[in-house]
């Protein structure tokens, strides 16, 4: 069995036009995942609800998804998810094959 510590490195993320409030991810081994964010929109995370600022601001920032609110890059300052809960997301890699 194949453990890993880390997740592979994430190399792309978008906002998914198929879905509302979830986002694609890639990551480096080829994997393909989508991440539901509807019902996560709360607390910290409420400011996602306005969707220019949800699509605008989604980037990578210190190796996972994040959203780059200020705009400075500034790992500090930032939205960020847990790059496993991201790899561990619906697998859609067969979608964009």
């Amino acid at each position: 069995m194949n453990y890993l510590l880390i997740p592979p490195d994430l190399i792309q993320v978008f906002p998914d036009d198929k879905c509302d409030y979830s986002i694609i991810c890639q990551f480096v081994d080829g994997k393909v995942t989508r991440y539901k964010m509807g019902d996560k929109l709360s607390g910290v995370f409420e400011v996602l609800k306005d969707r220019q600022i949800f699509r605008d601001k989604l980037t990578i920032l210190n190796g996972t998804a994040a959203w780059d609110l200020t705009g400075k890059r500034d790992e500090t300052q930032c939205l960020d998810l847990d790059p496993w809960v991201l790899y561990n997301a619906e697998d859609v890699t067969e979608e964009f094959m």
